[in-house]
């Protein structure tokens, strides 16, 4: 679930750095698609206040129309949560903007209702350290498990003789993972695509 990735909410993001969250999102996105990872994109208030969602994960996700919603906790809206109940899994993966408000809420909503609950901390932001980090902690402690986009990709990949989504997963580390990344355009140009074999 993707939450409130849109430009009113980056406008104040002091924890990371804007173009760094967009990078990330779009490669969490990437990988979400390649892995078929059922996936809800939500918005706040987006004709009123919020702006669009961030074009770059829409594009990942052209045909996925955001669940638009008033509520500071998306939990709290029924479209939302009829939508995650209707996929019948017990495990979610959350990322959003801001990490104080839009996802600690339904993080925590989730985890009373009986979910495992996964959070994407460098695919959301705060306004501030202190509130990012405030949030991660009280996350933490109430259960629910943080991690890193490439982490989550690297997990859902396991393995890299598994060649299923072997190309997509190398496609979006190329493009999204830095200097690891650029580590298997490297190592694909000298040694001749051995990239994580």
């Amino acid at each position: 679930m993707f939450i409130d990735h849109q430009p009113q909410m980056a406008f104040a993001l002091k924890s990371h750095d804007v173009d760094s969250v967009r990078n990330n999102t779009e490669g969490l996105a990437k990988a979400a698609k390649a892995f078929k990872v059922p996936t809800i994109l939500t918005t706040v208030s987006a004709k009123t206040f919020s702006g669009p969602i961030f074009p770059e994960l829409q594009a990942v996700f052209p045909d996925l129309k955001p669940i638009d919603r008033t509520t500071m906790n998306p939990w709290e809206d029924k479209n939302v949560t009829d939508k995650i109940n209707s996929y019948g899994k017990k495990k979610i993966v959350m990322a959003g903007l801001w990490t104080e408000v839009c996802l600690v809420d339904p993080v925590l909503s989730a985890l009373d209702q009986g979910f495992e609950v996964y959070f994407i901390s460098d695919a959301s932001g705060g306004v501030s350290d202190e509130a990012h980090d405030m949030a991660v902690e009280r996350m933490i402690q109430a259960g629910a498990k943080p991690m890193t986009w490439l982490q989550y990709m690297l997990e859902l990949q396991r393995d890299w003789k598994d060649q299923t989504h072997y190309k997509e997963v190398i496609d979006i580390a190329k493009e999204h993972a830095g200097g690891y990344g650029l580590g298997l355009v490297y190592a694909g140009s000298m040694f001749g695509g051995g990239e994580g074999k």
